[in-house]
């Protein structure tokens, strides 16, 4: 079956079965305690390396309870080389830290109790997902959710046929600054990331999802429309929302690579940045690994996604206004 009727196979079954409103590291010998074996699917990216060097340290932070990592799925895409040619060195490097390489994720799922879905191509997320669900396995799904929008509601569709609670984050959710923001006196932010594209994503999936969900976790849930100004440098999109406030994201091309932005509040303006590193969206993990409570919202995150589908269409329609409602409701039919 050609990949592209296999995922809307795939996405038909969902439908029918749900419905959605919407240092140093420890030798291979050492054994995690019942119920906190870490799987990884994906081996193409440098997360899955971090993750792995934070749960399996000699001494690591009492915060992850003795979660580790004790095997690994490398597949991974097939055909992004930025992502295909990391694969082998990664084995490697994974191995060394006591993680064994599965040969299937069926294999994965039989010794493993929660997963990492850290492919980076959003593109096998749908049916690597679907097997973890049918597995009865939580799992994480790190960026991005998936690689269309239809992809991600059919994944959170998913996640409730089989009643198993999922979530997705970018770490920059967990950018400095953060910390100090009430999220009630948010009166409008401006935020910003690299931005550069894969041929094989919409252009914000890829990258630009970390500057918009550093905007989402400020501004919350409930932009109506977004218009994009685009340049093969930078791209600029305004989001104007429910409540009257804009928010924006600047994402770059060119320069140096910097991620952070500005919230306008009540009591003033604060800034944001720099980047905090992969240990809090890690803790947030493990929460999630433990409860099955998700710290973000599927509707929060169909909306960060439905927000890039629009500012590609406002793209597509030379900087017109699109709402985020049309993308959704293309996206629900397919």
């Amino acid at each position: 079956m050609h990949s592209r009727d296999r995922r809307r196979f795939l996405i038909k079954s969902i439908a029918a079965g749900a419905g959605l409103g919407f240092l140093h590291y420890l030798p291979t010998t050492a054994k995690p305690a019942d119920g906190k074996r870490v799987g990884i699917i994906g081996l193409d990216t440098s997360h899955s390396i971090a993750f792995a060097k934070a749960l399996n340290a000699a001494q690591p932070d009492p915060v992850f309870d003795g979660y580790r990592i004790t095997a690994a799925y490398p597949y991974g895409s097939k055909d992004i080389e930025s992502s295909t040619k990391r694969i082998p060195g990664y084995i490697e490097e994974i191995k060394k830290l006591g993680v064994e390489i599965a040969g299937s994720i069926k294999e994965l799922l039989a010794n493993v109790d929660v997963v990492l879905l850290e492919t980076n191509d959003g593109r096998l997320h749908l049916e690597q997902a679907l097997e973890v669900f049918k597995a009865g396995k939580r799992m994480f799904i790190d960026k991005p959710v998936a690689a269309s929008l239809s992809d991600t509601i059919a994944i959170y569709a998913a996640s409730k046929k089989y009643n198993i609670p999922i979530f997705s984050a970018s770490s920059l959710r967990y950018i400095k600054g953060i910390e100090s923001i009430d999220k009630k006196k948010v009166l409008g932010a401006d935020t910003y990331s690299p931005a550069v594209l894969e041929k094989t994503h919409p252009d914000f999936f890829w990258y630009g999802i970390h500057g918009v969900e550093t905007l989402y976790t400020v501004m919350g849930t409930g932009c109506k429309s977004v218009t994009r100004v685009s340049s093969p440098d930078t791209d600029i999109v305004v989001g104007i929302w429910g409540d009257g406030r804009t928010g924006t994201f600047r994402g770059t091309r060119t320069g140096k690579h910097d991620y952070g932005g500005t919230v306008f509040t009540e009591d003033g303006n604060k800034v944001l940045g720099p980047y905090g590193g992969y240990e809090p969206l890690l803790t947030d993990i493990v929460k999630y690994f433990k409860t099955g409570e998700v710290p973000v919202t599927p509707e929060e995150t169909i909306e960060i996604f439905a927000f890039m589908e629009a500012a590609d269409e406002s793209k597509r329609q030379g900087g017109k206004s699109v709402t985020l409602e049309s993308v959704l409701a293309k996206a629900r039919k397919n």
